[in-house]
């Protein structure tokens, strides 16, 4: 099969995204040889980000250290040395060869390897704009500056995003819109505009937003069509995610192919293409 990068329907194409540098349920999350191969193919790829004991970023989805790597204790008051001497877990929570990396560890694979003009890198910030100090922003920006074209940064928190991304010019812009909490009672009040509306007027300026795919389809079912409320606010949207493929997913991800959703986040990109083009 061809590599999973995105799948057109009705003349429209969705990406897949590789979830924490997945492109298989198999992978484990967050190893360089994944992010590398994305890249070099053209895919969309997500990795999470957070602030070190030395305003670094590492990448890792947890605040703590102990689940996804021999390290113990909390990333922030860890240096980056220290960091960068523990390994990755698999998804058995066993150690495996590969090690921690920081967003400057990541950067400068990138720079020894192949970046196609298509691929984006997702960098999902986990934390807030408290956090960020001068320090850290210019961390980032000096790691990134180099392929802001193929990057995009994110959070559920928008001043982090602007933050973030008004250092390094070019840079794509995401927010996450998914207040599950938020979503419902608007849903269950019949005000699902004023969602639209409020998640908008929260990040004017960002690409794309990101919603849990559930939203999506409740939307969908209450006659809604969510995605092409979106669209016309011009912004692009991440349905996220696609954990196992099994046939009660893969009506999911038809019902979202046929709204138009932009890009579909999955920790099995390869397992859905096999099972779309089947």
């Amino acid at each position: 099969m061809s590599d999973p990068i995105s799948i057109t329907r009705n003349g429209h194409r969705t990406w897949l995204k590789w979830h924490r540098g997945r492109r298989r349920a198999a992978d484990p999350v967050f190893t360089g040889a994944r992010i590398a191969e994305a890249m070099r193919l053209g895919a969309s790829v997500e990795i999470d980000l957070v602030i070190t004991g030395d305003k670094g970023l590492a990448v890792l989805h947890d605040k703590t250290l102990d689940r996804e790597t021999t390290g113990s204790g909390t990333v922030a008051s860890t240096s980056d040395n220290v960091i960068r001497q523990f390994s990755l877990r698999g998804n058995d929570g066993a150690p495996i060869a590969d090690p921690v990396m920081l967003l400057d560890d990541l950067c400068a694979m990138m720079a020894s390897g192949s970046v196609h003009p298509d691929a984006l890198l997702q960098l999902d910030f986990k934390e807030d704009d408290t956090v960020l100090d001068a320090r850290a922003i210019g961390r980032f920006a000096a790691a990134t500056r180099p392929f802001a074209s193929n990057m995009i940064v994110s959070s559920g928190n928008a001043a982090a995003v602007a933050m973030l991304a008004g250092a390094v010019p070019g840079m794509l812009t995401g927010y996450d819109a998914s207040d599950e909490e938020k979503f419902k009672a608007m849903l269950a009040s019949g005000q699902l505009d004023r969602f639209v509306d409020e998640a908008v007027a929260a990040a004017p300026d960002v690409d794309m937003v990101y919603l849990h795919w559930q939203i999506v389809t409740l939307a969908a079912d209450a006659g809604c069509d969510i995605v092409d409320a979106f669209h016309q606010h011009r912004k692009r949207i991440d349905a996220w995610t696609i954990r196992e493929i099994n046939d009660e997913t893969l009506a999911q991800v038809e019902r979202l192919l046929r709204l138009k959703v932009d890009q579909i986040t999955t920790d099995d990109p390869e397992g859905l293409a096999k099972a779309l083009m089947s």
